[in-house]
């Protein structure tokens, strides 16, 4: 594919490092439709278009992030305290899910900073945090509500941790959560620190607010800096739109269903998979929307005619530039595609049926995990589903994928011990000629989970599940987190059922041995 390096540069693109460039496919798609989303002036840009009274209505409450270049900046000496504060904690541990962990991760990432972040229920990953040393540590919990389960949960662990350690939950906890919210009432009343966000900004949208900056500044990452090249990129987005415009172009009206982001040379591990969420929940409704797909290199996720994009080397676009600039332009890019596709790319109407659909098992359960019957056993591996072996359970997965169609790997597993798992995807996608994503459960609820639901209704769903050795308790509850994830992943199961979507379960009696027997079977097609 042919590559046109200079072909979207504009002004506040054209310093070091801050350029755009496209193939020339997409160059020339561009030139024929150029005006589809131009000549934008800043009101019209902060509307992003909206016609939907509803969408507008929600739209109102949730554009606040616009300014958060400018707003953060007035919470800088907040910052500073907290980090003095704590500049003698080693280990900073964030309890948080979606945009409360996935921006703060490639925060520390990017800057090559220590950060643990705890943003599953699987017993085994929260052991990890549990094993670092608790003197050493301050625990950031982020939640806009403080109701979100996984949250909750994990608050509640580390106060009984720190108690149970002799030490004092108010020295080691700090907490970001909107003003007045019920996690905000509750833990000032408890004596504990306390950063209040913008409510008019959504999650995944927040990571230059309080939600990405407190953990940043916690871990020793100059926020201030974040923040000055954010501004310069929205000054200069203002004063000239088209980049921006150009780039919800090509996502809107040039890419298809599936797009595949690359972090392969970037220096931003992470980025991609921030812009999975603020993409993904942000259009992938009604049964519209931009499906990304995070692959491993440039040369993977072209599946299914993917649109490709990367921040270093070739790609279908390439938009390269600092981490805040990033932030500036994906958040309004994924604004002005929920635009172009006449939808409200604020709100997220399909997430809450995993949710509802987790607690009715945990109440139907009352605490004790029932035991399941698999279809058929193959050597580490139960199939729930289809198929005499794990292998044939996969043909006929990929018999069955419609010819237009993507396949979800929702893995609950240990992203840390049980990351060989995410080899499935470029395996899977090259064994099926399909686009084929990878999420950890369940921090992809928090993500995909809304486009698997709103989105295009043409995916299947795979589900790889795990056997827990020791179970760890949720202080004030009946369950534990072996409970908490079995529901969490058999409740999500069931809201795709409900809607007649292809689910095939694999269950892993032992983790490191199924993982390597469901490897072998798909490269063996």
């Amino acid at each position: 594919m042919q590559y046109q390096r200079t072909s979207l540069v504009h002004p506040f693109l054209a310093a070091p490092r801050r350029f755009v460039r496209c193939s020339l496919p997409a160059f020339l798609a561009l030139r024929r439709s150029r005006r589809a989303l131009s000549n934008l002036s800043e009101a019209q840009l902060r509307d992003v278009g909206i016609s939907d009274k509803e969408a507008q209505a929600e739209a109102a409450i949730r554009l606040n992030w616009i300014d958060l270049p400018e707003s953060s900046r007035d919470l800088l000496p907040q910052f500073d305290a907290l980090a003095a504060k704590h500049r003698d904690k080693k280990n900073v541990i964030l309890c948080g899910m979606g945009g409360s962990s996935l921006g703060p991760e490639v925060i520390a990432q990017t800057f090559s900073k220590q950060l643990f972040v705890l943003d599953s229920t699987d017993p085994n990953y929260v052991a990890h945090a549990l094993a670092f040393d608790l003197a050493q540590s301050v625990v950031v919990v982020s939640s806009k509500s403080g109701s979100t389960i996984e949250t909750a949960s994990q608050r509640a662990l580390f106060e009984g941790a720190f108690k149970d350690a002799g030490l004092n939950p108010v020295d080691h906890m700090v907490f970001v959560t909107d003003p007045g919210s019920p996690l905000d009432k509750q833990v000032r009343e408890g004596g504990f620190t306390v950063v209040n966000a913008d409510p008019n900004v959504g999650g995944r949208f927040s990571v230059l607010s309080p939600f990405g900056l407190v953990p940043a500044a916690l871990i020793g990452v100059d926020v201030s800096v974040l923040l000055d090249n954010a501004s310069d990129t929205k000054k200069a987005f203002f004063a000239n739109s088209q980049t921006m415009c150009d780039i919800a172009y090509l996502l809107s009206y040039v890419s298809k269903q599936y797009v595949a982001y690359t972090d392969e040379g970037s220096g931003m591990p992470g980025l991609s998979d921030w812009i999975e969420q603020l993409v993904a929940e942000s259009t992938g409704k009604n049964q519209v929307g931009r499906l990304p797909v995070v692959a491993e290199t440039s040369h993977n996720g072209r599946e299914g005619g993917a649109f490709t994009i990367a921040f270093a080397g070739n790609a279908d676009l390439v938009v390269e530039g600092d981490l805040a600039s990033q932030f500036i332009v994906w958040e309004w890019v994924t604004a002005l595609v929920g635009a172009a596709l006449a939808i409200d790319p604020f709100n997220q109407p399909n997430v809450t049926e995993a949710k509802a659909q987790t607690s009715a098992l945990l109440d139907e359960w009352k605490g004790v995990l029932p035991t399941f019957t698999p279809d058929l056993t193959d050597g580490a591996v139960q199939i729930f589903g289809v198929g005499n072996s794990a292998t044939d359970a996969i043909t006929h997965m990929i018999a069955n994928i419609p010819t237009d169609g993507y396949i979800a790997i929702m893995a609950y597993l240990d992203r840390k011990d049980d990351a060989a798992v995410a080899e499935l995807r470029a395996v899977l996608a090259d064994k099926s000629g399909r686009p084929v994503t990878f999420g950890w459960g369940p921090r992809f609820l928090h993500s995909t989970g809304q486009f698997h639901k709103g989105g295009q209704q043409n995916g299947f769903f795979l589900q790889i599940t795990g056997d827990v050795a020791k179970d760890i308790a949720i202080p004030g509850q009946s369950y534990g987190f072996k409970t908490l994830v079995a529901a969490q992943a058999l409740g999500d199961g069931k809201a795709l059922v409900s809607r007649k979507y292809p689910l095939l379960r694999f269950n892993l009696t032992n983790r490191a041995v199924g993982i390597s027997e469901l490897l072998d079977a798909v490269k063996s097609l």
